[in-house]
């Protein structure tokens, strides 16, 4: 009988400042792995040391993989990579909803329609890029959508429990 093949899994792997679209289909241990535009085929074992015996084109390989502070650590060989994995949606939700304003500051509007759960900032605050603002539930899931700079918060135009829509302007940075 012939291995289950699973339908493709989609997910945004970050390394440092460069993120890639993954996505991974097959089952018992054979897969395909694409990502951006090149596939892989993928023969991948867990050993029951929890170490994964991998064969990537022909070349074989062993990687230790570990889960460490929201990073996916992985070591192959002598070098060792710290890789934030998330689901491909949840990436597009997060990043998607900052745009530039024409001052140079971050207008923060709603990528889908959802509802504000928790506004971590005040008016008239000084934040640090990569800082809290907002969290939107969305799809059963609660995205946080952090400062892309920083800046002064200079318009909050939500406050929890509220509605929002896709394009609706949540705050503004300047």
């Amino acid at each position: 009988m012939a291995p289950e093949r699973l339908p493709a899994a989609r997910f945004a792997a970050t390394i440092g400042t460069r993120t890639e679209l993954v996505s991974v289909a097959g089952g018992g241990g054979r897969y395909q792995v694409v990502i951006g535009d090149d596939a892989r085929e993928v023969d991948a074992r867990l050993s029951p040391q929890g170490i994964y015996s991998l064969l990537v084109d022909g070349v074989s390989s062993v990687v230790h993989v570990r889960e460490e502070d929201g990073l996916t650590l992985v070591e192959v060989g002598r070098e060792r990579y710290e890789i934030r994995v998330e689901e491909e949606t949840r990436y597009v939700i997060r990043t998607r909803g900052g745009t530039a304003s024409p001052d140079g500051g971050q207008i923060l509007r709603a990528p889908m329609p959802g509802k504000v759960t928790h506004v971590a900032v005040s008016l008239g605050e000084a934040v640090a890029a990569g800082a809290p603002l907002i969290v939107i539930e969305a799809m059963k899931m609660e995205n946080e959508f952090r400062a892309k700079a920083g800046g002064t918060v200079k318009e909050i135009r939500v406050e929890p429990g509220q509605a929002v829509n896709p394009g609706d302007v949540l705050l503004v940075i300047g």
